[in-house]
């Protein structure tokens, strides 16, 4: 990368250009929060007594707030990419996205199946892996697919983070995937598809979308090839997103990487179904930087 090239990355993403930044708009509940709370604030000036009631609320709350990081499909906490649009799906186009790499084992593998099959794809990678390996991100890239944002470190407990340490943990990765790529993320998926509702608002201020998918096939804990893609065909159809995993350790039990194992597989049920995969920022006719 060119010297004016990251000095310009670097600028615009510290000053949060890069993709368009958006003003954030809390979904339903979100606002239902927050009239609670305020309500139980007022409540509470009027008649102390019924703060035991007020607590019950607030916890009831909280607790159905926390219940909705458990389901990664849902909007509950903010919008959320499961489908392509309309006019992706008219033209033939599913998503193939993976999560976890770069992994030099697999990646590179992965890249010559889709060269292979003429598809392309979303690699949502963790900066610090793609830190790790440079230029397999750039090979990423260089074969005409787009790199997103799947957090810095990859933390379990990323869903338990605050408003402060997601937004460093999204900003790292943005800033670090930027400068590898010469293209600043579009898209953002969380660890395990889990998060919570202070990430939102981090997304929408730096321009990013959530994504998870139509169908996963668990290809991180299943061992079976054929129960994986099992999943991830059943009902295909046009405007799905279908999430891999290159980064995982998970092995056939002949030893095969188990992404692998499924992927040619699954090109050739896309190709059989008159299908395409293309990246997610051009089936939701984006421009790329």
């Amino acid at each position: 990368m060119s010297e004016g090239t990251r000095a310009a990355l670097h600028g615009q993403l510290a000053e949060g250009t890069g993709p368009p930044a958006g003003r954030w708009r809390p979904t339903p509940a979100i606002r239902a929060s927050f009239a609670l709370h305020l309500f139980g604030v007022c409540a509470l000036l009027l008649e102390l007594r019924w703060w035991p009631w007020v607590l019950g609320v607030l916890a009831a709350n909280h607790l159905l707030l926390s219940l909705a990081v458990l389901f990664p499909r849902a909007a509950v906490l903010g919008p959320n990419l499961t489908r392509l649009p309309a006019a992706a799906a008219a033209r033939g186009e599913v998503a193939l996205t993976f999560d976890d790499g770069p992994d030099p084992a697999i990646t590179p593998r992965v890249l010559d199946l889709l060269d292979q099959y003429g598809m392309r794809a979303s690699f949502f990678l963790i900066a610090a892996n793609a830190l790790a390996h440079p230029e397999l991100a750039r090979e990423i890239v260089r074969r005409g697919h787009q790199v997103e944002n799947h957090s810095f470190h990859h933390h379990a407990t990323f869903s338990l983070y605050g408003y402060t340490r997601l937004r460093r943990e999204v900003d790292a990765a943005q800033q670090a995937l930027a400068q590898l790529t010469e293209r600043a993320p579009r898209f953002f998926r969380a660890p395990a598809g889990f998060r919570n509702p202070f990430l939102d608002p981090v997304l929408a201020r730096r321009g990013l979308r959530y994504v998870s998918w139509t169908r996963r096939g668990f290809d991180t804990v299943a061992s079976d090839p054929q129960a994986v893609l099992a999943r991830l065909t059943r009902g295909l159809s046009a405007g799905d997103i279908l999430l891999l995993h290159d980064g995982s350790r998970a092995r056939t039990a002949q030893g095969e990487p188990v992404a692998l194992a499924v992927l040619p597989l699954l090109l050739d049920a896309l190709r059989a179904a008159g299908l395409k995969s293309v990246p997610l920022a051009g089936a939701c006719q984006e421009t790329p930087n």
